[in-house]
């Protein structure tokens, strides 16, 4: 007979401190773009996600995303762009894990950011035109270029001077809850 320990659940992968964890990193994703959004495109969530993608891995952060998006929903109300966001998070969670794994520096993370900041409108655009068509897709896209501008221009000084304490942080905090739980 299996038995439930305070660190592992019957038959999952995840503990009682990962139950803990996901959701509160998902309400830090969600008050630091509300702390931001009274600047616009400026927003710290790529970089959260970056950085949780890198220090918790692909699992635990997609999950992240999951109740980020859901959260929005609730926010925002049910609308085609917020329909993206299942998308368009976890394809910046998985470049981030790979570019993880080949470097750790803050350099690949903040190129990576800046893309990601610039090419935001265009992947809206894109899923917009499934909705609305082409020339919608289109219009979309060209009207936000300079707001992809400062979101890319953002995403990448905040990446520069923000992802490496804040992914030595983390990792930090997560070895040592880790040691402490092992005990």
């Amino acid at each position: 007979m299996e038995m439930y320990t305070l660190l592992k659940l019957k038959d999952s992968n995840f503990t009682i401190w990962d139950i803990v964890l996901i959701p509160l990193l998902s309400a830090t994703i969600t008050g630091g773009k509300l702390a931001l959004a009274v600047i616009p495109n400026v927003e710290i969530v790529s970089l959260l996600f970056m950085v949780y993608a890198a220090v918790f891995g692909l699992r635990k952060t997609l999950l992240i995303s999951v109740i980020f998006s859901t959260t929005e929903v609730f926010l925002y109300g049910f609308n085609t762009w917020l329909l993206a966001y299942f998308f368009v998070w976890p394809l910046l969670i998985v470049l981030a894990v790979m570019i993880h794994k080949i470097s750790s520096n803050e350099w690949p993370m903040a190129i990576l950011s800046l893309v990601f900041g610039l090419s935001f409108g265009l992947l809206f655009a894109i899923f917009e035109s499934f909705f609305f068509g082409f020339a919608y897709g289109l219009a979309y896209w060209l009207r936000g270029i300079p707001f992809d501008l400062v979101h890319g221009g953002s995403n990448f000084v905040l990446a520069i001077f923000l992802y490496a304490p804040m992914y030595s942080l983390l990792s930090r905090l997560r070895d040592q809850a880790s040691y402490s739980n092992a005990s």
